[in-house]
């Protein structure tokens, strides 16, 4: 086989795995967190059944079989709460939760501060889009961000948006950046349009990218 048509084919069989292999990478980690969440309870329920069935226990205490059933009582676990916050009697309990931790000083800050995020990405700030492009890490160059908040900066009033901007692909490490309103590059993008950005490394995007505010509005 001629050295360039080899090259050729591994390059091409490459090009063709890396996809699925950040699937798999990023559905790894999000299933590993979610089956890590229910791991302690399974061990627990492992460890009672080994007083009453030992075998039983040696059965089930194997480590891919603790995986999947860890998963599965952490996502039961997350529809029952999902189911709850949609009744009454379940957001009664949720609120009161809330009220709890709230009177606990640093659980509060991390809680609060991580339930307010997740709050504020459903909705659109008031005159502002809810997905933009920063200048970062220099001019000239665009990265997509997500604006969390609208502050007013003391003396000269000027608006200022508190601004994070994810890492490719992992999303859930990145940069919170305060910066002015009028520097913003607002898009009419989704938040499902954003992340498939970010998570595909550009692959998947619109076909057009919006020009910045001092180019727009010179157009005619």
């Amino acid at each position: 086989m001629p050295p360039f048509r080899l090259k050729r084919y591994l390059i091409t069989g490459l090009l063709t795995f890396l996809p699925l292999w950040v699937t798999l990478l990023v559905f790894k980690f999000v299933l590993g967190l979610l089956a890590g969440i229910g791991a302690p309870l399974v061990a627990a329920l492992v460890g009672a059944l080994a007083l009453v069935a030992p075998h039983a226990a040696d059965t089930l205490n194997q480590r891919g079989l603790v995986f999947v059933l860890a998963l599965l009582l952490t996502l039961g676990a997350l529809y029952l709460l999902g189911w709850l916050a949609n009744r009454v009697i379940g957001q009664r309990l949720l609120d009161a939760f809330d009220g709890l931790l709230q009177r606990i000083p640093l659980v509060q800050t991390i809680y609060g501060g991580t339930k307010k995020l997740m709050a504020v990405l459903q909705n659109k700030p008031g005159g502002t889009q809810r997905v933009v492009l920063v200048d970062f890490p220099r001019p000239g160059m665009k990265v997509v961000g997500f604006v969390t908040r609208i502050l007013v900066e003391e003396g000269t009033g000027r608006e200022m948006a508190a601004v994070y901007i994810p890492t490719t692909p992992n999303p859930t490490g990145g940069y919170l950046e305060l910066v002015p309103t009028d520097e913003l590059t607002p898009t009419d993008w989704t938040m499902d349009q954003a992340m498939a950005f970010i998570i595909s490394g550009g692959a998947v995007a619109p076909d057009n990218l919006p020009a910045p505010r001092h180019l727009s509005d010179r157009s005619p």
